[in-house]
């Protein structure tokens, strides 16, 4: 059996990233896939600067709107399938990236997502529940067809109580909604797991995105709204599950997942 590193990360704009050498730091990693969202960019934008690896597969998906979303996954896995599931990113946003690849006896559909915001209006909202509907869907029946489900992602939702600092205070706010809450339950009932709480129970106070405002980040005031979510059959091969909150460059940090297979 062999472990893999995969790594996701809103970078909230991957050239203002670059900038900032905010990325160098994967070049001390060994990463078998990494996945970033919000990149705000054209793939012939992304900066050949960001790391000193040249990974073999980089495989990236552009808002028809430029500037906005935007999500690249870089791996060095031979792929036998890369998308950008228009089935599920019905405005074409570029919200999706989906691989396919062998790892030992797992068939593995891999998905690097930036799940919609609902905050700025209703209609948004009601995008974002029918988003998060129709990924279900399509997962589970790739799962039906035997493929093992990596999930990463901004996924833009707080699941509990433990997973922001101020619940009382945001039980109206978009991303703390009953409804969005209830369907990362829905998901994770539908036989996925959330990895972080596997691995670290109930601990509180983890976080993976801040407000710029307030001071938040300091103050530890954020939220905990990306993850790694795998189906179930992948349960015995998790190793590890942990936010990297001690990178900064953007207002999300990375989180990672350790797999051995």
């Amino acid at each position: 059996m062999s472990k893999y590193k995969f790594i996701s990360w809103n970078v909230n704009g991957i050239r203002a990233v670059d900038k900032k050498d905010a990325l160098k730091w994967v070049d001390e990693h060994d990463i078998h896939i990494l996945g970033v969202q919000e990149t705000k960019s054209m793939k012939t934008q992304i900066p050949e600067t960001i790391f000193e690896k040249n990974y073999a597969n980089v495989v990236a998906s552009e808002s028809k709107i430029k500037g906005r979303s935007g999500t690249a996954l870089f791996t060095d896995i031979e792929l036998t399938f890369q998308g950008n599931c228009p089935e599920v990113d019905v405005l074409d946003e570029g919200r999706i990236n989906e691989v396919h690849f062998t790892l030992g006896n797992k068939d593995i559909a891999y998905f690097n997502v930036y799940f919609p915001n609902g905050q700025s209006k209703e209609e948004r909202l009601v995008y974002k529940m029918e988003f998060y509907d129709r990924f279900l869907e399509y997962t589970e029946n790739l799962k039906k067809q035997g493929k093992s489900i990596i999930v990463c992602g901004d996924v833009n939702t707080a699941h509990t109580e433990i997973d922001l600092a101020r619940p009382k205070a945001n039980e109206d706010v978009s991303g703390f909604l009953p409804m969005e809450r209830d369907w990362i339950t829905k998901y994770l009932d539908h036989g996925y797991i959330d990895t972080f709480r596997l691995i670290n129970g109930d601990e509180k106070d983890h976080y993976s995105w801040w407000s710029y405002r307030a001071n938040a980040r300091a103050n530890n005031v954020g939220w905990r709204i990306d993850y790694f979510f795998v189906s179930s059959d992948l349960k015995e091969n998790i190793r590890d599950a942990y936010i990297m909150s001690e990178v900064f460059g953007s207002d999300h940090c990375p989180i990672s997942l350790v797999l051995e297979i």
